[in-house]
């Protein structure tokens, strides 16, 4: 009776570290999607990957789970962040419109198929990748020719698709591309991450519909996984980082464009030397 006491006292332990991590992780990456616009996967994916692992799940498997999960996350997200900017007149809905259904064939790509078929370390390198060249577009802070301008509809359905495709691939809400395309087309810095928040929420419900028809017949790692979704983090996210959004949505336009460059970039770095480390170790 008393081994079982007290094996009943560390997993209650463990399972309110667990809860404690990951509302810890839902409030930074709140914050960090009404600051920067990213959607907060940037932050989510290696930081929930590292405690799905400690967990006992597989690595190749707890990338994609923190992929998958991180995604779906997004659909709350961004309507609280979204919500904020949107107060403050500093969404761009024509672009929304335009890169929209793009974004939604990009996504069901990645999501329902192209995803499954990769390995884990392969979308841990993916995902250093492009966010590595995000860190470095946003470092450099190269000014666009006054005359460049964002293309016409067919052109941003066609940037939609790929800003879906690679969210898809790396489960963020796409800010890591659309924030420096729409920059480098001189739309002013504060709009392009209030409408890059705005752009997340039909990248993460085509890329969660993907991850939910891929995984399908996925074995269960973990109670109330479904699929790559792993439904309690999930939850516990959602509940932390819908509070703080509208939080880091007032600072971002508290901040003048270069200190918000400068966030974005050495938030961006640290976490694709992470996800490096993981695809190599892969």
């Amino acid at each position: 009776m008393a081994c079982r006491a007290v094996l009943a006292g560390v997993r209650l332990n463990l399972e309110w570290q667990f809860v404690a991590e990951l509302l810890v992780l839902g409030s930074f990456t709140g914050f960090l999607a009404g600051l920067l616009g990213i959607g907060g996967g940037m932050l989510m994916v290696p930081f929930l990957t590292l405690i799905l692992s400690h967990r006992g799940v597989a690595d190749g498997l707890a990338v994609k789970m923190a992929i998958a999960t991180s995604m779906s996350t997004i659909l709350f997200t961004s309507i609280s962040s979204v919500r904020a900017h949107h107060k403050r007149g500093a969404v761009r809905w024509d672009l929304v419109r335009g890169m929209g259904p793009g974004i939604v064939i990009g996504g069901l790509i990645a999501g329902a198929g192209v995803f499954a078929a990769l390995k884990g370390a392969w979308l841990a390198l993916l995902f250093a990748l492009f966010v590595g060249f995000s860190a470095t577009q946003m470092l450099l802070d190269k000014k666009p020719a006054p005359s460049r301008q964002m293309p016409g509809p067919l052109g941003q359905t066609a940037v939609g698709s790929g800003i879906g495709f690679l969210s898809g691939l790396v489960g963020a809400g796409g800010g890591f591309v659309s924030v420096p395309f729409m920059t480098w087309c001189n739309v002013p810095m504060h709009n392009a991450v209030a409408t890059s928040a705005a752009l997340g929420f039909p990248i993460a419900l085509a890329n969660t519909v993907g991850y939910v028809v891929g995984g399908w017949n996925l074995p269960s790692p973990l109670p109330g996984a479904m699929g790559y979704l792993y439904l309690p983090a999930l939850c516990v996210i959602v509940v932390a980082s819908v509070l703080f959004a509208p939080l880091g949505a007032k600072a971002a336009h508290a901040m003048n464009v270069r200190q918000l460059k400068r966030a974005f970039a050495c938030v961006l770095y640290l976490l694709a030397a992470y996800m490096l480390y993981k695809g190599l170790a892969g």
